[in-house]
């Protein structure tokens, strides 16, 4: 996969928000990626959702032929707290690698909004590419916290209707969701429905306005995701992601999801 895609893909990929708890839970989540019906990576996605605070982390690494040509390897970290059923980010960070190079993000950041900084190595300037400005880092959650999809008594059936206002470090997004119905799903800790999302890519700032995979994406309407509950919890979690790129459709879908070490996930009632 390109660097290009691939960084569109994670842009969608690290794309959700916001939560209530009922109780504390346990997460760890496996998923297949793949591009074209060929696999081609493993991710991971772990953490811990506890009264009003939370923890994630994100590991994903190319594989087979692919993995060995590029080196393609990356992993996220991101903690905060729930207040009053909004998500509030802390601390955000993530690394990604290739054979050609490879970039650090750390964020601070308080009130849904950045207070420090700092990417190594600094992001290229383009002529194209959209400024950022002081009001792009407020009002924001970052892409691995986003993993996490509130309900707040609602029950699935409004687990899709939101936008989420994304900033990665680099850019500034939204993802608008909408409901594209139901469905039931089989997988090693969860059994029972799932909530299923159409998914909008809206570049807002920190993007190259004149790339092909800018414009595609932006008008991309072969995008959706999956959500699952979490038991225990009023959250809701992706566990199968769909996207059209410009070389093909790429999924990320989960191959186990379980909630609570030892313990099976039933559906969740809304």
């Amino acid at each position: 996969m390109k660097p290009a895609a691939a960084s569109s893909l994670a842009g969608v990929i690290l794309a959700m928000a916001g939560a209530t708890l009922a109780e504390a839970a346990s997460l760890d989540a496996k998923y297949d990626v793949s591009l074209l019906g060929i696999t081609f990576g493993k991710a991971g996605l772990s953490g811990n959702i506890d009264g009003s605070s939370y923890k994630l982390d994100l590991v994903a690494k190319l594989t087979g032929v692919v993995g060995g040509v590029t080196g393609g390897r990356g992993s996220g970290a991101a903690t905060g707290t729930l207040v009053g059923g909004r998500l509030s980010p802390r601390t955000f960070a993530v690394s990604s690698a290739n054979s050609s190079e490879s970039r650090t993000v750390r964020m601070a950041l308080a009130e849904n909004s950045v207070a420090g900084i700092d990417i190594e190595p600094p992001i290229d300037e383009k002529p194209d590419r959209v400024p950022l400005t002081e009001s792009h880092r407020h009002n924001i959650v970052d892409p691995l916290s986003a993993f996490i999809m509130p309900v707040n008594g609602k029950g699935r059936s409004g687990a899709c209707n939101r936008v989420l206002p994304i900033f990665d470090g680099a850019a500034r997004y939204d993802i608008k969701l909408s409901s594209a119905g139901t469905r039931n799903v089989k997988l090693d800790g969860y059994s029972g429905p799932v909530s299923v999302c159409h998914a909008r890519y809206v570049p807002i700032a920190g993007h190259r306005a004149l790339r092909p995979s800018t414009k595609f994406m932006s008008e991309n309407r072969d995008i959706t995701t999956w959500l699952a509950p979490v038991a225990g919890t009023d959250v809701m979690v992706p566990v199968r992601i769909s996207v059209k790129t410009m070389i093909g459709t790429a999924v990320i879908e989960a191959s186990s999801f379980k909630v609570d070490p030892g313990v099976t996930a039933t559906a969740a009632r809304n």
